[in-house]
């Protein structure tokens, strides 16, 4: 008659192989954690390797009051959020300083862009020894957004008007002369505030009369509406905000 025997397993060694396994696979996980730490909420800023540039001409009514345009130059270099200007022989003071600032405000909302990263620089070079006024305003803004988003601006689109914070393009004076400056350095399309589309003025007319020995004058006069761009020879476009003007230059 054959006898069983009955083996007692060893469950002790099992137990203690286990917990070798555990302890050797919590070092390596360790390990694995020191060597690759977690890099989440960190952000690299990264400065552009070359300024962003952008150039526009500007147009403006000289002390002679007679229409001249000048190019404006706006670079953006790695800083900390400083305005500078470049002018040389003009008197561009506090209203013009003031449409630069309101100029940056706007490009910053519009490209999304932190400019407390960076530099504005604005230069201008002009023979004009006074181009004074803000209706430079709207030219500003443009050129700041394109040089932010390192765009080529069209040469052929020239613009005047006033820049409000809101974006909006105000009035300004000298239309006319302003229409003119812009085709004579080869504007083919000229963008003006809203309603500034036409000027009007008083043309005087002078009749006079002989009484007796002595002739009598009277100067009377005449409301005249033109519209600049047939007059002048140039599309004229009016806008009333900076994003419809934006769109004719293709930003």
């Amino acid at each position: 008659m054959k006898r069983y025997r009955y083996k007692k397993t060893n469950y002790t060694s099992y137990v203690f192989i286990l917990l070798i396994g555990i302890i050797t696979g919590l070092g390596i996980s360790l390990i694995f954690y020191y060597e690759t730490p977690e890099i989440e909420n960190h952000v690299t800023y990264q400065e552009p390797s070359i300024p962003l540039y952008a150039e526009i001409n500007l147009v403006a009514v000289d002390q002679n009051g007679d229409g001249v345009s000048t190019p404006l130059t706006v670079e953006v270099k790695p800083g900390d959020g400083k305005v500078l200007t470049n002018i040389e022989k003009l008197l561009f003071w506090v209203d013009t300083q003031y449409s630069i600032q309101t100029a940056r405000d706007i490009a910053k909302n519009i490209t999304k862009i932190d400019t407390d990263n960076y530099d504005l620089i604005y230069s201008i070079k002009t023979n004009a020894t006074l181009v004074g006024g803000p209706s430079a305003g709207a030219a500003l803004t443009v050129a700041t957004v394109a040089a932010l988003k390192n765009k080529t601006l069209k040469n052929d689109i020239m613009i005047t008007g006033t820049i409000e914070p809101s974006g909006t393009i105000g009035e300004v004076g000298g239309v006319l002369e302003k229409a003119k400056a812009a085709k004579d350095v080869g504007a083919k399309v000229f963008l003006v505030p809203f309603g500034q589309g036409e000027q009007t003025y008083l043309k005087p007319e002078e009749t006079c009369t002989r009484r007796g020995g002595f002739i009598f004058c009277e100067t009377t006069y005449e409301q005249v509406t033109i519209n600049i761009g047939e007059n002048i020879g140039i599309s004229v476009i009016e806008v009333k905000n900076i994003d419809e003007a934006l769109k004719y230059f293709s930003i």
